[in-house]
């Protein structure tokens, strides 16, 4: 119990902390929301004036005056047509001058969580769940479209016409008016406040369940392929429906939860209303009040139930918009693991020479992945590193990025630690030409140039020619506005890769690096790819993450690594005559291969 209550006061705490985060973004345009709150205002007053037409059409009408019965109330029914009118068209100018602000919020909310979600490091991406990601923030944002408008003008307007009301009935009809209807609002407050908290877990796991279903579905939909592989439609249907039953129960709740809410508000409503009513109706019948003030009474109750009502399924969405807000906040309360030193500066290339020195690394402290290893790549040679699967080879090129920070030891790149620089600009510094390269559901062209977004249709062009693509694109009916398809799966894994070869020449960073580039290739489209990449690294320092030994036989330099450690190094002739661990991978592959 203790627990819970904890947790509940924390779900307080940062829903308050989720309301004050979004103050800022409703100040961008001070003047408009100045004036939304000048035709809010004018509405309540217009809106709490309506009754006192009424009261007087009845009391002329109930007088039989002759005088005036042909004129004065036809002249009143016009003034409630106006009235009316007037309410309606505040309400709209309102409605479109917050408009803007709202809009404007969730574009300046939604870019600011798009920007940390990249800000964030490797880790967080490669444990994330994209389905359920997505739907976090697409909640959010449908979320603060709500709060922002709802709360701003139904939650507000509705207090200013309460104590309007109140201090009308109070002044002109008696205190016991007065206290009805505070006491039926405080009990309707109280009630709504107390049963939307204790129905917000059922929200929470009927959200829940929606994410998981949809991550399900999504994770299912992106491995096609490898669900026809192994015929396993039926097995992932039965999954998604497990997650759509969970689903299921939670919104069943959700609604009985919903139905005690509503009921319990239908009971208060209906009880005050008769209260009022009641006394009112007594003091007719004893000459203390007209029948105008009877309808006005009733007019007031109706006209203030009506929107207290809507309070209460205001105050049910904003709680349910808190609860899907936090998550999507909570995105950005989270801190990335690797991220600027301060004073960082930008990484400035002379040479582009690359020192790994005592590096020791591990994904989990029980599993060290790299111990102790020291090598250089001279600036403009080629070093090649090689080993078995898991001996850290496809880590180094991560640290190199630094999507992840050694425990121990430094990176360096022309003298300068890779801790102490920019991400950015070390990034920028270093071209990658990945084992599985991924491409964006958009046109040939449009992947090629996302190497450099700034360049010209000759500079794409050039790069094209330079990764041995063009007879490639020539052969497309659509050329280089052909569409790729998700992930670029309506290419080859060989088309694919002199993509990303297109790709890195447009970067022209001063630093290459292939990270098992040709691993996944058949022999043809290997040669192929060697070939433009040897002419890609001509006077660029290269890193070489290999498999097959035959595709690296060319380099300066060859590190060789067995669980972690670096055990030789030299070019591929010294390594043979050493007859070791390269000697015995050289001889497996070479006896593989006849």
């Amino acid at each position: 119990m203790r627990r819970s209550l904890h947790s509940d006061l924390e779900v307080t705490t940062f829903n308050w902390h989720v309301v004050k985060m979004l103050v800022p973004y409703l100040l961008e345009f001070k003047a408009r929301i100045a004036f939304a709150f000048l035709c809010l205002i004018l509405t309540k007053i217009a809106s709490v004036y309506l009754p006192f037409i009424l009261k007087d059409i009845v009391d002329i009408l109930d007088t039989q005056q002759e005088n005036r019965i042909y004129l004065v109330p036809f002249a009143l029914v016009a003034a409630y047509g106006v009235v009316r009118l007037a309410i309606v068209l505040f309400a709209e100018i309102r409605d479109t001058l917050f408009g803007r602000v709202t809009e404007r919020a969730i574009r300046r909310i939604g870019l600011k969580v798009f920007r940390h979600l990249h800000q964030l490091d490797l880790d967080f991406h490669l444990n994330r769940q994209t389905g359920g990601l997505s739907r976090d923030i697409d909640r959010g944002t449908s979320g603060i479209n709500f709060l922002m408008r709802f709360m701003v003008f139904s939650v507000v307007p509705t207090l200013i016409e309460i104590i309007m009301v109140v201090s009308i009935l109070f002044v002109n009809y008696g205190i016991w008016f007065a206290v009805i209807t505070i006491a039926s609002i405080v009990s309707y407050v109280l009630y709504s406040v107390y049963a939307t908290n204790w129905r917000t877990k059922y929200i929470r796991a009927a959200n829940k369940a929606d994410s998981s279903s949809n991550t399900r579905a999504i994770d299912s939909l992106l491995n096609y392929e490898t669900v026809k592989y192994f015929t396993n439609e039926e097995y992932e249907a039965q999954a998604y429906d497990q997650q759509l039953a969970t689903w299921e129960k939670a919104k069943m709740q959700n609604r009985l939860s919903l139905f005690a809410l509503n009921g319990g508000q239908a009971v208060i409503i209906s009880l005050s209303m008769t209260a009022m009513l009641a006394l009112a109706a007594y003091q007719v019948t004893h000459d203390k009040m007209t029948l105008g003030d009877f309808v006005l009474i009733n007019a007031f109750m109706m006209q203030l139930f009506i929107p207290l009502g809507f309070l209460g399924f205001v105050y049910r969405e904003i709680k349910g918009s808190l609860a899907n807000i936090e998550q999507m906040f909570a995105l950005m309360s989270k801190q990335a693991k690797i991220e600027d030193v301060e004073g960082a500066k930008e990484l400035h290339l002379s040479y582009g020479d690359i020192s790994f020195d005592n590096i020791h690394f591990a994904y989990q402290k029980e599993r060290p992945i790299i111990k102790d290893l020291s090598f250089k790549v001279p600036a403009g040679h080629k070093v090649a590193v090689v080993g078995e699967s898991g001996s850290g080879k496809s880590t180094l090129v991560k640290l190199l990025f630094r999507f992840y920070d050694t425990q121990q030891g430094s990176i360096s790149i022309d003298n300068q630690n890779i801790n102490r620089v920019t991400q950015h600009s070390l990034r920028l510094n270093i071209g990658i030409v990945p084992q599985d390269t991924v491409l964006f559901n958009e046109s040939l062209y449009e992947n090629i140039r996302y190497g450099n977004t700034n360049a010209t249709d000759t500079e794409v062009k050039n790069a094209i020619e330079l990764a041995h693509l063009s007879d490639f694109v020539d052969s497309l009916p659509k050329g280089v506005e052909t569409v790729v398809g998700e992930r670029g799966l309506k290419l080859s894994g060989g088309e694919k890769q002199r993509v990303a070869i297109a790709r890195t020449i447009l970067k022209n960073p001063a630093i290459l690096v292939f990270d098992e580039a040709t691993s996944s290739l058949d022999s043809h489209s290997e040669q192929a790819i060697l070939t433009a990449i040897k002419e890609v690294a001509q006077n660029h320092t290269s890193l070489v993450i290999a498999h097959r030994l035959s595709t690296i036989i060319d380099a300066d330099s060859i590190i060789v690594m067995h669980k972690g450690e670096l055990v030789e190094q030299g070019d591929h002739q010294t390594l043979l005559a050493n007859e070791s661990h390269y000697y015995r991978m050289w001889m497996l592959q070479q006896n593989t291969i006849s």
